[in-house]
This record gives C-alpha cells, sequence and structure tokens, in this order.
C-alpha cells in the first residue's frame, strides 16, 4: 500500500515539479558549461602560453593569472554565490533564480576548466612540438593545430568531470534560491520530510551522472578513434 501511495504521489509530482525542475537544473548546467568553457579555454591558453615551459614563458603574467584562477578555485560554490550577489544583481537583475545562478556557477567553472586544459596541452609530448618548429610552425599554428588536436581525449576526460562536479554544484545552487532538483530536495526532503520525493531526486540525479559519464566516454572514444589510438 504504501509503494502504491508513493508512486501515486510521484505521478503526481512529475509534471508539475520534477520535470520543471530537472529542466531547469540542466539549464543552468549547460549555461554555466558553456560560458565557463569559452572563459577557461582563453584563461588556459594564457596560461600554456606564458607558462614557464610554454611557448612564450612570462613569468610575471603566468603568476598574476595563476593566482587568480587558484584564488576563485578556493571559494567553495555556495559562498561565491553568496558573496558576488550583488554583483549578479547587476548583472542580470536579480540575485536569485536560474539566470542568477548562471553567473557564480561560470565564474566557480572557467578556472577548474582552464586547469584541466592546461595540464593536458602540457602533458602534450615536446619532441611533437619541436617537430612542428622544424617545418617553420608559428606558435599559433603549435597551439591550435598540435597541442589542441593532441590534448583533445584529455581535454575531453576533463570536461566530462567537470560536468559531473558542477551538476552537484548546480543541484546545491537551489538552496540559495537558484530552483531546480536541489530546491526540490531541500523543499520536499528536508523541510516536508517527503523521503519519497528526496529519494526520486537522488535517483534522477544519479542517472544524469550515468547519462553525462556515458556521453562523455562515448565522444572520447571517438576522438581517440579518430586519432588512430583505439580501434573495435
Amino acid at each position: 500500500m504504501f509503494f502504491d501511495l508513493a508512486t501515486t504521489r510521484l505521478f503526481e509530482y512529475l509534471p508539475r515539479i520534477i520535470i520543471p525542475a530537472i529542466g531547469s537544473t540542466l539549464y543552468m548546467l549547460l549555461c554555466s558549461m558553456v560560458l565557463g568553457f569559452l572563459i577557461g579555454t582563453g584563461v588556459a591558453i594564457l596560461l600554456v602560453m606564458t607558462s614557464p615551459y610554454g611557448l612564450k614563458p612570462n613569468r610575471k603574467v603566468y603568476n598574476t593569472v595563476s593566482f587568480i584562477v587558484n584564488m576563485i578555485r578556493s571559494f567553495p560554490v555556495i559562498i561565491l554565490i553568496v558573496a558576488i550577489s550583488p554583483v549578479t544583481r547587476v548583472i542580470v537583475g536579480t540575485s536569485i533564480g536560474e539566470e542568477a545562478a548562471i553567473v557564480p556557477l561560470t565564474l566557480a567553472a572557467f578556472p577548474v576548466i582552464a586547469r584541466y586544459m592546461e595540464a593536458s596541452l602540457l602533458e602534450v609530448d615536446a619532441n611533437v612540438i619541436l617537430a612542428a618548429r622544424s617545418f617553420g610552425a608559428s606558435n599559433r599554428q603549435i597551439l591550435f593545430k598540435v597541442l589542441f588536436s593532441e590534448a583533445l581525449p584529455s581535454i575531453v576526460a576533463g570536461l566530462t568531470t567537470t560536468a559531473i562536479l558542477f551538476l552537484a554544484s548546480t543541484t546545491l545552487a537551489g538552496a540559495v534560491g537558484a530552483g531546480g532538483l536541489g530546491a526540490v530536495a531541500l523543499t520536499f526532503g528536508y523541510q516536508r520530510f517527503d523521503d519519497v520525493m528526496m529519494y526520486a531526486i537522488v535517483v534522477i540525479l544519479f542517472i544524469m551522472v550515468l547519462a553525462i559519464q556515458g556521453f562523455g566516454e562515448l565522444i572520447y572514444r571517438r576522438v581517440k578513434t579518430g586519432k588512430g589510438v583505439v580501434r573495435k
């Protein structure tokens, strides 16, 4: 009887609460990942170019950018959301809701993505770079046609890990007014003691993690296969 009652309640909540919450969570995750990727790529390029092992070493620039990246990474997401709420309010006109959450989530995402990309690009074999230089390749050509090409599988793996990490952060943002699955879990699971809804959200998040991981692994295998590394 309890199972029937729980199932009935879930089906009642599904179209009104759960599905819109899933949509909100995916919207915040996708927007923050895309914006974080764009900013993070630019920062990663700057770090790689100016690194002591980079194509155009510049210790002052590298140390400054690296310090800023590390400083932002040190903030837990939920504290970052609260700390920059005045800035968020200026940018989007409010400090609550989906659009408001995208600002701090993007700010939190881009340093993580930048570090993953920097590590991937710096792992490329130095002999490959020397070979490209021997053919007269410019720094720009080496960066985009050699480093990014060789590091692409590792970058894809890093982005997959980041997406899963920020799915949790997006859910956490729901606790401070962002909406989505986090808000549903807080409202029903914590405040109303609705265990059925709470565990349903947990299962949904688990499925979303599996989906992101599976999609990331699919892209990874295709990239590796395209490079002639993985064959069926």
